[in-house]
């Protein structure tokens, strides 16, 4: 039976039910365990954000809290998936994933090819990204674009809760590493989540409005801007379809092809940068697979090729809005 629950929450329960399914699975990083065995109310804690609250009196001594070291634990993690654990690991922000990129692209990544296909890693590696906090360069990033790139992980970007609890589970069932992202704009939105176990299947895009005139593929929190103005612009006639693809490694280009095949026109919406983006693998494909479908120059909305600003002004600037969205579709739309 379905309720409502928020990103957050859907997250923790995917995380407390496969716990309980699967004696494997542990969750490790720091604060995940609020400092299990010193004074306080460990209940309080929880990570940064608070989603593993309530996890360590669930399931204990396996919520482990970790040193400030994102490359050790991260070793660790990698290190206890060759061996029969799965762990979930939980970096604070994506942006200290360059602490152990090693440990994630050249050992996790490489391991199942390198080993002909003997090797195992189920490891889950899960990590906040976005702007729009005020929390400056270094904490406000959209890097799933650099892991997609690698051969060997598999990259995860929900933009809801029910994808959120169905894509991690999924995730931690899956017997390669995992990047599981989660946009810091979405732990408080609520969605109708199922309460028993589920799993939303890699490499499958979710079509979340349906139109003919134009084909809007957003990644992440851009798929609910982009919603808002597909909501918009069917009240003045303009019936946008809007793509979710959900994963980004693998990636469900059929599903896009087919849209774009149909309505002759593209804009994608990704909160990371230009250059080498999701956004321009998505345009380079529809490029060389369907150039003869467009009826107009396909055009991408994203953030500026800058670091993310530190002020509030310049913040708003560099995020994708739904204003520049609409602005996009009606360029589209209005091409001749």
């Amino acid at each position: 039976m379905a309720r409502k629950i928020t990103y957050q929450q859907a997250i923790n329960e995917a995380l407390d039910q496969e716990m309980a399914r699967d004696p494997s699975v542990i969750v490790m990083g720091e604060d995940v365990a609020g400092g299990a065995g010193a004074p306080g109310d460990d209940d309080a804690w929880g990570g940064v954000l608070g989603v593993t609250k309530g996890l360590y009196a669930k399931h204990p001594g396996r919520v482990l809290d970790t040193p400030i070291s994102e490359s050790g634990y991260i070793g660790a993690a990698v290190g206890a998936a060759c061996n029969g654990l799965r762990p979930v690991a939980e970096l604070m922000f994506i942006d200290f994933m360059g602490v152990c990129f090693d440990q994630i692209f050249n050992q996790a990544a490489k391991f199942r090819y390198m080993f002909g296909g003997k090797a195992k890693t189920p490891v889950v590696i899960r990590a906040m990204y976005g702007a729009g906090f005020r929390a400056a360069a270094q904490h406000s990033q959209c890097l799933y674009n650099i892991f997609t790139h690698i051969p060997g992980l598999k990259v995860v970007i929900p933009s809801n809760p029910y994808d959120a609890k169905g894509l991690l589970i999924q995730s931690i069932r899956d017997n390669d590493p995992v990047i599981f992202l989660e946009h810091k704009a979405l732990y408080t939105m609520e969605g109708d989540v199922p309460e028993e176990s589920y799993i939303v299947p890699f490499g499958e895009a979710a079509v979340v409005q349906e139109g003919d005139d134009v084909t809007i593929v957003a990644f992440g929190r851009m798929v609910n801007y982009a919603k808002d103005v597909g909501t918009s612009l069917r009240k003045k006639g303009v019936q946008c379809e809007i793509i979710d693809p959900r994963t980004t490694s693998p990636m469900d280009f059929d599903t896009i092809l087919e849209s774009v095949e149909r309505t002759g026109r593209l804009v994608i919406v990704d909160e990371s940068h230009p250059r080498c983006s999701m956004a321009s693998d998505v345009s380079g494909f529809i490029a060389q697979e369907a150039f003869g479908a467009l009826k107009a120059p396909i055009q991408m909305v994203t953030a500026p090729h800058v670091p993310v600003p530190f002020a509030a002004s310049l913040e708003d600037l560099y995020i994708p809005s739904p204003a520049r969205i609409e602005e996009a579709v009606m360029r589209v739309k209005e091409y001749r």
